[in-house]
């Protein structure tokens, strides 16, 4: 057990650690006003007109999934999007559909979008890849995905984003120190982990400069940074009873399910069974579970990530993100019917898993 336990340990633990770096990174942003600046800037110059702020906010979305992760989106995000709705008295759907879809569907460009890819990383290792062919092999399905997701809300949300809005929302008083330095370390990031620098060491190396600079601004706020003690916890424990049962054979009868080969079908296939797996059990072990089956080629692995990272929008539990969104949304009094945003996520789900995954070919 101890050999089968120690892999996973070396997989996981900077995966554990760059969650909980990465979380501190951004409630400290969060705290600093960095999202509330940014959005308010956004509606700023939308020039009144209601699709113009929705596209600028959605773009926001996207940064924020692809630099800082999904899970930040849906915590941070939407309560700054449901804010703005509220305050330029527009429909608040567009931007609570678009924080919830662009969290999953956006989250496959670096590898510290989504705690999933950081998991692929190193299998991308053990085939001699890095993370710049990361990006690079994730390039056209992360791009695909985004625009598909886009077009699909702007499709359905086609009347709610007509007309224009007359308020422009101010921004709250902040901090000025704090607010430079958290903006300038959420812009500086991005870029160190696209060069390939260690995401755990970058997260951990923003996590501390931005502790340090809330203790000496304003540190009665120290007391709202929560670290996911809980999650990383958990998130480990999964992982390690999963590759004890990989090790002991037991999950041998998933290899046929997801199939062989980097055809369109047979990465179609595999898209498809990694999608219905993050729906069924979460998104995290769902790709645990399929990963020794697509570890031995880049496109197999991409095309589990395209499944486990844009298919989770069926299901509540499929994505902790989707479960964050919900309870941001209720805390706000918007409340969107499980029928109909599970209907709704099964059409986004088909749609970018498809088209993503043909990107691959």
């Amino acid at each position: 057990m101890s050999e089968a336990l120690h892999p996973v340990l070396v997989q996981v633990l900077p995966v554990a650690f760059f969650l909980i770096a990465i979380t501190v990174t951004a409630e400290v942003a969060q705290l600093a006003g960095v999202f509330d600046v940014a959005a308010h800037a956004l509606a700023h110059r939308a020039r009144h007109r209601v699709a113009l702020l929705w596209l600028t906010f959605a773009a926001l979305a996207v940064l924020c999934t692809v630099v800082l992760s999904l899970d930040t989106t849906a915590v941070l995000l939407t309560p700054v999007g449901l804010a703005i709705a509220r305050q330029t008295g527009v429909s608040p759907l567009p931007f609570a559909l678009t924080t919830l879809w662009i969290a999953n569907t956006g989250s496959l460009l670096l590898p510290v979008s989504n705690l999933t890819n950081l998991l692929a990383v190193h299998r991308f290792e053990d085939l001699g890849a890095d993370h710049g062919d990361y990006v690079r092999a994730a390039a056209l399905p992360a791009v695909t995905a985004i625009v598909v997701t886009l077009l699909l809300v702007a499709v359905l949300q086609r009347r709610a984003l007509r007309g224009t809005y007359a308020v422009e929302p101010p921004a709250d008083p902040h901090d000025r120190v704090l607010l430079v330095i958290g903006s300038a370390v959420c812009l500086a990031i991005g870029p160190l982990f696209a060069f390939g620098l260690e995401p755990a060491v970058v997260a951990g190396c923003s996590a501390a400069l931005l502790l340090v600079v809330l203790l000496w601004r304003a540190p009665a706020m120290l007391r709202e940074v929560r670290p996911p003690w809980l999650m990383a916890g958990a998130f480990v424990l999964v992982a390690g009873l999963l590759r004890v049962a990989q090790a002991e054979g037991l999950l041998d009868w998933l290899a046929p399910a997801v199939g062989t080969g980097t055809d369109a079908l047979d990465l179609l296939h595999l898209s498809a069974a990694s999608a219905v797996g993050a729906n069924v059990v979460n998104n995290l072990p769902a790709y645990l579970l399929v990963e020794p089956a697509a570890a031995d080629d880049v496109r197999r692995l991409v095309a589990t990530l395209v499944g486990v990272n844009a298919g989770e929008l069926v299901t509540p539990w499929a994505s902790l993100a989707t479960l964050l969104w919900l309870q941001r949304c209720r805390s706000a009094g918007v409340r969107v019917p499980l029928l109909t945003l599970a209907c709704w996520g099964a059409l986004c789900a088909t749609l970018c898993v498809t088209v993503a995954t043909l990107a691959l070919v």
